[in-house]
């Protein structure tokens, strides 16, 4: 699994990059890799503040318990449908993701994202960014073609779009998995250890943070997210989240 910038951006703290000529430059790296060599290389790191597209695949179990399945036997023909809906999402939806490190604090109304014009509110995300002192707000999507894909097959077949569906549900659950991966190798050079996603909706951090989030990301000019009038993210199959970086002698405390 990788990910690609799209025209030299980076990603990760500011204090913790060191920006070379090619990337002043603008220029497309030349090729995909993964977050491990982003985490060993003195180069900058591609994702923050521009959309990267994310390479990942569908994890075909994940996708089997979307459906609701508990391991239960499936029939030769169904588990044909499942592959050929899954391979579909892989040739024709195209994850992009991109994500953004604040200074947190914490504030009487939540957790202050500084600089965003965001306040988390809630007992859950305080206790999930306790000992954090920066965050990354994350956003993946497979973008708006997403949307005609899964209704044309849903039209097509209910079996086939429930299918589709799931599968696409997978996809995007491992694309920001890649993206977290990236996410965690910026905390590293930070000197931090990354918590694990905290999505809107968890606990009690109400799903009205979603509007000043994607602004913060201008994830919608970036990646095309918009939202309902109930705060649900459209594409679908779109992931918001927040990971907090925190100082690894606080983990105890």
């Amino acid at each position: 699994m990788a990910m690609m910038g799209e025209g030299g951006e980076r990603f990760g703290c500011d204090a913790c990059l060191r920006v070379e000529g090619a990337a002043e430059a603008g220029l497309r790296p030349a090729r995909s890799v993964g977050a491990e060599e982003f985490a060993a290389s003195a180069g900058p790191l591609a994702g923050e503040g521009r959309p990267c597209a994310l390479t990942a695949s569908v994890k075909r179990r994940e996708a089997w318990a979307f459906l609701g399945h508990r391991g239960q036997a499936v029939d030769d023909e169904l588990a044909a449908r499942l592959e050929e809906a899954a391979a579909l999402c892989e040739r024709e939806l195209a994850p992009r993701g991109m994500f953004h490190i604040f200074p947190v604090t914490a504030a009487d109304a939540g957790i202050a994202v500084e600089g965003a014009g965001l306040v988390l509110p809630g007992d859950s995300i305080a206790r999930h960014l306790r000992g954090c002192d920066k965050a990354a707000l994350l956003a993946v999507t497979l973008g708006p073609p997403s949307e005609m894909v899964l209704r044309r097959e849903a039209a097509v077949s209910a079996t086939g779009g429930m299918l589709v569906d799931a599968c696409a549900s997978s996809l995007v659950e491992q694309a920001a998995g890649v993206l977290n991966e990236a996410v965690d190798a910026a905390a590293a050079r930070c000197g931090r250890e990354a918590t694990w996603r905290f999505s809107p909706g968890y606990g009690d951090l109400p799903l009205t943070v979603q509007g000043p989030f994607l602004e913060a990301l201008d994830a919608g000019r970036a990646l095309g997210i918009t939202l309902t009038a109930a705060n649900m993210l459209v594409p679908s199959k779109s992931i918001t989240a927040i990971v907090g970086f925190r100082d690894p002698a606080l983990r105890k405390k």
